[in-house]
C-alpha cells in the first residue's frame, strides 16, 4: 500500500503481549493518517469513566503518509492519550527522526496499554519487538537514557524517553527525542511513568512505497519554492529558528509579559531577541527528518556561571515562558533553564508559565518563604527559578504543589490564587497573547487539548495580516474584533491537515506551503487523488471527532473560557491597549462557522452526518 504500512503494533505491558493488527481501509480514506488515525484508534480504546493514568488508558504513536518519503517537512509524529493535566483528549506532536523510523519498521500506529510490573523499555527493530528491563535506567535523565538505548539497539536507533518528571507523574512532564525535541503538551511523560515505561527505541529498515516518484519530486520542488518565497519563513525562521518570532510577536502586542500583566516587552529585544540569541550563545542549526527549513538550534553558553553547558534551544516558547513571563532578561539563563527542563523531561511552556504564576503568587503574598522552602520566588530570580524547576521534576517541597500544574495548585491554595493561573482546561497557556489577536483567543479557548497556540496560529492572519486565497481568507482581519471568526475554520483545517500527513506546521504557519501543494504531495505518495477540498474535509472530520470525544469526557461550551485577567482587565500596552476578550461573541461567531450548537458548543447531528461521523451521534 503506497504511503502506508497497513498495521498497528499493539503492546500490552500488563500481559507482556505484543501483536499486530491490520488497519481498516476506510480509516485511511476518512482520516488520511497521523493524528486522524491515532484519534480514531483511541476512540475504540477509550472509556470516559477511566482516569488518565489508569493502566488501561492507551498511549498511541501515529505516523502520517509523508513520513519516510522524500516529501519535505514530513518528519512529524503525533501522540494521542488522555491528558492527566486536563482530563481532555491529549494530543502532542514532535519532530526529529522517530516517525520515519517507526514507519520504516512496518507500523503506521503503535498502541501501548497496561502497566509493566517493573520499569521496561520497548525495543523495536522491524518485526523484532521485545520488552527490555529498564530498572537501571529508572531515575536517569533523558540524555543517559537515550545513550544507553542507542548503545543497545544501534547508533541509528531513534528513541523517545522520559526523565525523572515523567517517573514522578508531573502533570506537565513530556516525552523527549533527540535529547531535546519535546512532545511537550498535556503530560504524556506521566502516562509513560504510570505504565513503568521508560522509553521506546526503534530501528526501521523497510522502504515506504511511493505511487509516483516523479510527481512527488515535482510537488516537493513546489513546496520548497513556496517556503523560499515566503519572507518570514525564509528570512527569519530558516536563518534564526523560532527565536526569530520573539521581537515580531512583541511588536504586535501578543507577547505575554510579567505573567500576562503586559503584552509587549521592547526592553528585552536586545537581550532575548534573535540577534542577541545568536550573538550571546554559540549556535548551530540542524534539521529534523525530511526538513528543508532546519529551524532547530543546538546551543552552548559561552560566558557566565553556566559557561560550557549546552543543549537544544531555547525555542521561542521557552524564551517567552522563562524570559518575558518571568522577567528573566538573560538569554544564557533562559537557555540553562531550557536545558534542565529537557533533561528532566518537563514541558518548558507549562514549566515557565507555572513559574511565572508562582512569582505573581509570591509577589502578592499568596506564597511566602514559609511555604516555598525558603526560596524567594521573585521576578527575574534565576537561582530561584532553577531550584523550582528541579523541585517540580522531583516533587520535592513546594515543587510537589506546582507539579500538578497551575490550575490544581491554585485550587489547593484557595482564595484568589486562581486569578493568576493562566490555563485553559488545566493546560498552561503558551507565549501567544490574545487581547491583540482575538483569533488566537478563540483558538486557545476551543482547542481539544486545552490552551493551544498552534491549532491554528491564528495571529498570523489577524495580528500579522496574512491572506490566503485558497482558504478564502482574502480580506484583512481586525485583530481587535471579537466577532467575525469564520476565517479561523479554514485556517484550522489547514493546520490539522499537516498533522494528518505527518508534516511540520512550520511549513504552513505563515501560509508558505499551500493546501493544494499538500494535497499534491499526498496524491503523489499514495496514488489516491485528493483535492484541497478533500484534504480540508478530512481535517474538519478529525476536528469534529476530537470535539465529540471531549464531549464524552464531559467538556462543552462551559469549558471554552480564558483566565479572568484576559476577560476583565484591559491590556495596558501595545496594539491591544484597553482591550479585553468578549468570550461570548468570540465563541458564538466561531461555533456558527463550525456548525456547532451555539448553546453547548457540540457539533450538530447534521454536521456529523455531513462528515460521515453519524456513528458518533
Amino acid at each position: 500500500m503506497n504511503g502506508y504500512m497497513g498495521k498497528v503494533l499493539m503492546v500490552d505491558l500488563s500481559q507482556e503481549t505484543i501483536t499486530t493488527k491490520e488497519i481498516p481501509q476506510n480509516w485511511y480514506e476518512d482520516f488520511l493518517g497521523g493524528e486522524g488515525l491515532g484519534v480514531r484508534l483511541f476512540y475504540d480504546h477509550m472509556d470516559p469513566n477511566r482516569d488518565a493514568l489508569d493502566p488501561k488508558t492507551p498511549v498511541i504513536f501515529a505516523t502520517g503518509p509523508l513520513n519516510g518519503t522524500s516529501a519535505p517537512e514530513g518528519g512529524r509524529l503525533v501522540l494521542v492519550f488522555r491528558s492527566p493535566a486536563t482530563g481532555t483528549l491529549g494530543l502532542t506532536n514532535v519532530g526529529g527522526h522517530f516517525a520515519p523510523a517507526l514507519k520504516k519498521a512496518g507500523y503506521d500506529l503503535l498502541l501501548v496499554i497496561g502497566k509493566a510490573s517493573k520499569p521496561v523499555w520497548l525495543r523495536i527493530k522491524d518485526d523484532q519487538v521485545s520488552l527490555e528491563d529498564a530498572t537501571a535506567l529508572w531515575g536517569q535523565c533523558v540524555s543517559p537514557t537515550e545513550e544507553f538505548i542507542k548503545k543497545d539497539l544501534g547508533a541509528k536507533a531513534q528513541v523517545i524517553s522520559i526523565g525523572p518528571a515523567g517517573e514522578n507523574l508531573v502533570n506537565f512532564s513530556c516525552l523527549m527525542t533527540h535529547k531535546h525535541r519535546s512532545a511537550g503538551r498535556g503530560g504524556g511523560g506521566a502516562l509513560f511513568g504510570s505504565k513503568n515505561l521508560k522509553a521506546v527505541g526503534v530501528i526501521g529498515t523497510q522502504d515506504v512505497k511511493v505511487a509516483d516518484p516523479e510527481k512527488l519530486k515535482a510537488a516537493s520542488k513546489r513546496s520548497r519554492e513556496e517556503i523560499d518565497a515566503e519572507a518570514f519563513t525564509s528570512g527569519l525562521l530558516k536563518p534564526f529558528g523560532t527565536p526569530g518570532f520573539y521581537n515580531s510577536i512583541s511588536a504586535t502586542g501578543t507577547l505575554p509579559t510579567k505573567n500576562w500583566q503586559r503584552t509587549t516587552y521592547p526592553e528585552s529585544h536586545e537581550v532575548l531577541g534573535h540577534e542577541a540569541y545568536h550573538k550571546t550563545l554559540e549556535v548551530k542549526s540542524y534539521a529534523c527528518a525530511q526538513c528543508y527549513i532546519a529551524c532547530g538550534r543546538k546551543t552552548t553558553i559561552k560566558e557566565g556561571p553556566y559557561a560550557g553547558e549546552s543543549g537544544g534551544g531555547p525555542e521561542y516558547e521557552t524564551l517567552g515562558a522563562f524570559g518575558s513571563k518571568c522577567l528573566i532578561n538573560d538569554v544564557s539563563a533562559v537557555a540553562k533553564l531550557g536545558y534542565d527542563c529537557n533533561e528532566l523531561g518537563l514541558d518548558t511552556i507549562s514549566a515557565g508559565q507555572v513559574l511565572a504564576t508562582a512569582m505573581e503568587w509570591y509577589d502578592r503574598g499568596i506564597l511566602t518563604k514559609e511555604n516555598t522552602d525558603d526560596i524567594e520566588i521573585t521576578w527575574g530570580n534565576v537561582p530561584a527559578a532553577l531550584k523550582i524547576v528541579k523541585k517540580m521534576a522531583y516533587r520535592e517541597g513546594i515543587g510537589d504543589l506546582l507539579a500538578d500544574g497551575s490550575k490544581k495548585a491554585a485550587e489547593k491554595l484557595g482564595g484568589d490564587a486562581i486569578d493568576y493561573a493562566f490555563h485553559v482546561k488545566g493546560l498552561e497557556m503558551a507565549s501567544c497573547g490574545v487581547r491583540a489577536s482575538k483569533g488566537e483567543a478563540v483558538v486557545h479557548a476551543v482547542s481539544p487539548r486545552g490552551a493551544d497556540h498552534l491549532r491554528p496560529y491564528a495571529s498570523v492572519v489577524d495580528a500579522f495580516g496574512y491572506l490566503d486565497e485558497e482558504l478564502g481568507i482574502t480580506e484583512k482581519q481586525n485583530p481587535l474584533d471579537d466577532d467575525n471568526k469564520g476565517w479561523v475554520k479554514p485556517l484550522q483545517e489547514l493546520s490539522m491537515a499537516t498533522n494528518l500527513l505527518g508534516a511540520c506546521l512550520f511549513a504552513s504557519i505563515c501560509l508558505a506551503v499551500k493546501g493544494n501543494t499538500w494535497a499534491s504531495l499526498y496524491t503523489s505518495v499514495t496514488g489516491r487523488a485528493l483535492s484541497l477540498e478533500d484534504l480540508l474535509k478530512a481535517a474538519e472530520r478529525v476536528i469534529n471527532m476530537e470535539r465529540m470525544i471531549n464531549f464524552r469526557f464531559g467538556f462543552n461550551r462551559k469549558d471554552d473560557k480564558l483566565p479572568k485577567r484576559l476577560l476583565q482587565e484591559p491590556a495596558v500596552d501595545g496594539v491591544g491597549e484597553g482591550q479585553v476578550v468578549d468570550m461570548e461573541k468570540v465563541l458564538d461567531s466561531y461555533y456558527k462557522a463550525m456548525g456547532w450548537d451555539i448553546a453547548t458548543g457540540i457539533p450538530k447531528p447534521e454536521k456529523l452526518e455531513e462528515l460521515n461521523l453519524d456513528w458518533m451521534i
